[in-house]
């Protein structure tokens, strides 16, 4: 696909915002929010029902021809004779743990990418086009101002921080880019144009609010809202957020897949490792403390790649030890 590089747009989207929670101040009660694992058995027997009772299309969008439109309607009428999306072989799930309760996630898998590149990780930089909706249309007794089903729509790539500092992707999302790859290949233009290969990434995921926005909702996304994203992946830049040589996927200490709570902050500070560019507060920079080669020069610093240190031999390592300032590089 050929895409204009230098007008690719960067942030986190609309997957990304925080919605704000409703207070009394304006007359509204605040309700707490619903008992997961219970939603969770509710909105399971709706995503199953859906996907047993509509079916799908795709229809190529002339704005970007590697951008398909998948589309979704009920089985029912001149579509009485159609396939359920249940029935399709494309159709897989995987389960997500949050909060103590698994999560079912559904994906037609149209494409998984190039098997020649690295998968995201939670925490790295997707460049993506993607189309979010919610299973069914709004009404206007939702008192809300977009009444159909599509929330949010991106024809052109833009650069989506699967963990930005401020607003990181729903989780769900996150958990689905994880298991897709890129394109094999991109070739820029005279014309600052860039070529991507046609192996890239294509799929679309069917998620229960508890791992979108659950009780928050938005402006066009009603509170407990399972959700639908088709997303198209093209390319994959491993986020390092502090440039500390450590990327911040690896820089989730407790190992629960969030590099923002408290157990990813070692010197309890109001930044998290993963953006702290001085993880210990002892003075001394992370990158100081560590020595990071991309041994391979692939692009994507592993875990083997990195040398840490523990002078003093008390299992710490001296990034995030405050009795080691010794500089290594």
């Amino acid at each position: 696909m050929r895409i204009t590089k230098y007008t690719i747009l960067v942030g986190t989207l609309l997957i990304a915002l925080q919605a704000c929670n409703k207070d009394d101040d304006g007359g509204q009660e605040i309700v707490p929010p619903r008992d997961r694992a219970e939603q969770q058995i509710a909105e399971a027997a709706i995503l199953k029902s859906y996907l047993e009772t509509h079916f799908f299309d795709t229809i190529p969008n002339p704005a970007n021809p590697d951008y398909n439109i998948v589309t979704f309607d009920t089985i029912a009428g001149d579509n009485k004779d159609r396939q359920p999306i249940s029935k399709s072989t494309l159709l897989q799930s995987k389960i997500v743990k949050f909060e103590e309760v698994d999560y079912t996630l559904y994906f037609l898998n149209f494409k998984k990418g190039a098997e020649s590149k690295r998968n995201p990780t939670f925490a790295d930089s997707t460049l993506i086009t993607y189309r979010g909706e919610l299973l069914y249309d709004l009404t206007p007794d939702d008192n809300n101002i977009n009444t159909g089903k599509v929330f949010d729509n991106k024809v052109t790539p833009v650069w989506l921080d699967l963990f930005s500092p401020t607003a990181p992707a729903i989780i769900g999302f996150r958990e689905s880019m994880v298991d897709y790859s890129g394109a094999s290949s991109a070739v820029e233009n005279s014309d600052g144009t860039v070529d991507f290969s046609q192996d890239f990434g294509n799929f679309t995921v069917f998620m229960p609010s508890g791992v979108g926005y659950y009780d928050r909702g938005s402006l066009n996304i009603p509170p407990y809202s399972p959700l639908i994203f088709t997303i198209q992946l093209y390319q994959i830049n491993e986020a390092d957020h502090d440039g500390d040589g450590i990327p911040s996927y690896l820089e989730d200490l407790d190992n629960d897949r969030n590099v923002l709570d408290n157990d990813d902050n070692t010197d309890g500070d109001s930044l998290a490792n993963y953006s702290d560019r001085d993880d210990d507060g002892d003075g001394i920079l992370t990158k100081d403390e560590i020595t990071s080669i991309d041994a391979n020069n692939d692009g994507f610093i592993s875990s083997d790649e990195i040398t840490y240190y523990d002078d003093d031999g008390d299992g710490i390592q001296n990034h995030l030890d405050k009795d080691d300032r010794s500089i290594k590089n």
